[in-house]
């Protein structure tokens, strides 16, 4: 199981970058009949909002160990998507928060949360290629108040779609993040729509296997591959006798596999619920050494909402 446990980590140490997949849908009069979205709203915008809630489990280092808590992780974004002679930028801002059940002088962080500014831009090399440019910069850390040079980051991602044809496109971008113990990750994908109501959307950070299975309803299974980092508060090493552990940074690792539904309410907006298990979670500290992981797996359940005009 440990071996597994390990392997898992290492795909995702590779994989987890939260890159992108550049939407496309048909469009007859494109001469590969794919186009980038384009709204009809003069003001046009995204927003996703999405709410998990997980079982209680445990996570260890050595003979230490952290029992029995739960999580709720909480997530939004708001981007502003106006078109420009360049592409389309996205302007907006974004927020997380993971909040963990156990004493807030537990060996790692009750809370980690992050509240970031997203600046971007879509282009296109040519009709075939497609490119992304989106940096994150705002508060990455466990307590608001500690908001400083110490938890200020700018995570970046540089990505690209090649279409081939409105069936089969491959993803492909990198990852850069200073807190991250390797700054620089590469990753990438495919999405192949194999069969009339079947696509498989290979691309991390959420891999899966969709079917159509009305106009309005998609069912999908897969994983959501979760790595984000933080720096811990001024004094969270004092408080637990490890003063190396001040102001440190964690990467918090999370690898969630399941299923559910989209379900779309009109053609901008849709809601989803998923469920599944968590295999393996990790929160390291990887600059001293210290982590604490998961060997079990733990049930959540997601509830998601999703528009765009």
């Amino acid at each position: 199981m440990k071996t597994t446990i390990r392997l898992v980590a290492l795909c995702l140490s590779l994989a987890a970058i939260r890159l992108f997949a550049v939407q496309v849908e048909v469009n007859s009069t494109s001469s590969k009949d794919v186009a980038l979205v384009e709204s009809e709203s003069s003001v046009s915008f995204e927003f996703d909002a999405d709410a998990t809630y997980v079982g209680g489990g445990d996570v260890q280092r050595g003979t230490l160990r952290v029992q029995d808590f739960d999580e709720s992780d909480v997530h939004f974004h708001f981007i502003l998507t106006p078109r420009v002679k360049i592409g389309i930028l996205r302007l907006g801002v974004q927020a997380e928060r993971y909040s963990f059940g156990f004493s807030h002088n537990a060996a790692i962080p009750d809370v980690l949360e992050s509240t970031a500014l997203v600046i971007g831009l879509d282009t296109e090399f040519s009709d075939s290629f497609l490119i992304r440019l989106e940096a994150q910069p705002g508060f990455y850390g466990t307590d608001v108040d500690d908001f400083g040079q110490g938890t200020f980051n700018v995570p970046v991602v540089l990505g690209g779609t090649y279409i081939f044809n409105s069936g089969f496109q491959v993803i492909f971008g990198v990852g850069i993040d200073a807190f991250r113990k390797y700054p620089v990750l590469p990753g990438g994908g495919i999405r192949w729509k194999f069969a009339p109501q079947w696509v498989l959307n290979a691309v991390a950070p959420t891999p899966r296997l969709e079917f159509e299975a009305s106009n309005s309803l998609m069912l999908y299974a897969g994983a959501d591959i979760r790595a984000t980092s933080y720096r811990v508060d001024k004094m969270f090493g004092t408080l637990r006798g490890n003063p190396a552990l001040n102001h440190a940074a964690i990467t918090y690792e999370e690898v969630r596999v399941g299923g559910g539904l989209d379900w779309k309410l009109t053609s901008a907006i849709k809601v989803s619920a998923e469920g599944g298990f968590i295999p393996f979670r990790n929160f390291d500290f990887h600059r001293t050494d210290i982590r604490y992981h998961q060997d079990g797996g733990v049930p959540y359940g997601m509830l998601a909402l999703h528009a765009a005009f």
